[in-house]
């Protein structure tokens, strides 16, 4: 664990340092949840930022291991790295600094102070997501030893930016909750800060586009760990190319998902309560991917014939 931990140390330098206050702050923010007695939105006002915290820290720590796989250095993705890094810093100091203000970050223009730190937030999304696009281009074009934790990266990467993506329809003019100053909302048909699911908050009363936003930035951890897991127990059974197929199957799957939860939050539904059309759509997609999966399977090489080829 402790030569883990030294190798870790030596990844991106700028990200884990970042990695490293963002875990500080984490446990900083838990503590005020319960000893901070404020709530804004309909929960604990310290929440916000220990969540964006906790995801910028397992953000930070991936993308730095993504990018330690690379068999050589490369400037581009390391100055992307480093942008990352700038343009997360700001969106928290945004959102901590609103916090302790007492008031809410995102789409909040009710002051003229306001409006400007939700710019820079905004700002900062738009170019870090720009920043997150380079490192997956120069990932997919730089082969590594490890062919499938290359595609897991990618995969994931992908699967990310797809998740930023899913966030867009939160700040549509449609969006707008008809609040004077408040151009955007998390929840659909219903008010922002109505009763939620624990610790996540997504609204047990309608429709939530944070679950698909949550879902897709995830799969940068979720597609690396199965890749890990194939490797580690499936590695002398299924040779390379079949788990790759494999990974191909999960992120297209993972990327499906995705896009069924925002679809089902536009249409103003609580995650646990699908209407038929959208149990219907997940049924589909699990037959899918599960005939995908059996399909690749059955098609695999042996690895003592490969060996043998």
């Amino acid at each position: 664990m402790t030569t883990a931990l030294r190798r870790a140390a030596h990844w991106h330098r700028p990200l884990m340092i970042f990695v490293s206050a963002m875990a500080v702050l984490a446990v900083v923010c838990a503590v005020g949840v319960f000893a901070d007695p404020r709530i804004l939105t309909g929960v604990p006002i310290w929440l916000k930022p220990f969540k964006f915290a906790v995801s910028f820290a397992l953000y930070g720590t991936t993308l730095a291991w993504a990018l330690s796989l690379l068999p050589r250095r490369s400037r581009v993705a390391e100055w992307a790295g480093t942008v990352v890094v700038a343009t997360a810093l700001a969106e928290m100091v945004v959102i901590t600094g609103q916090m302790l203000r007492g008031t809410t970050s995102h789409y909040n223009t009710t002051t003229p102070l306001n409006a400007v730190l939700w710019g820079v937030m905004g700002t900062s999304i738009m170019v870090l997501f720009a920043a997150h696009f380079v490192i997956g281009i120069v990932v997919l074009l730089r082969p590594t030893a490890d062919r499938v934790a290359a595609y897991a990266v990618g995969l994931g990467l992908g699967g990310s930016l797809l998740g930023m993506l899913v966030a867009v329809p939160m700040v549509r003019p449609s969006q707008a909750p008809g609040t004077p100053g408040i151009t955007g909302a998390h929840s659909v048909g219903v008010p922002d800060g109505g009763p939620g699911l624990p610790l996540v908050g997504w609204s047990t009363i309608g429709g939530d586009l944070r679950i698909g936003h949550f879902v897709g930035l995830h799969a940068l951890q979720v597609l690396p760990i199965l890749a890990i897991l194939l490797n580690r127990f499936l590695g002398t059974r299924l040779d390379e190319r079949t788990r790759i197929r494999l990974l191909v199957v999960a992120g297209g799957s993972y990327a499906a998902l995705t896009v069924l939860l925002t679809w089902q939050a536009l249409r103003g539904q609580p995650l646990l309560r699908p209407d038929v059309l959208t149990v219907a759509a997940a049924a589909t997609l699990v037959t899918a991917t599960a005939t995908a999966v059996g399909v690749v399977v059955a098609r695999r090489r042996r690895p003592d014939l490969v060996l043998v080829a």
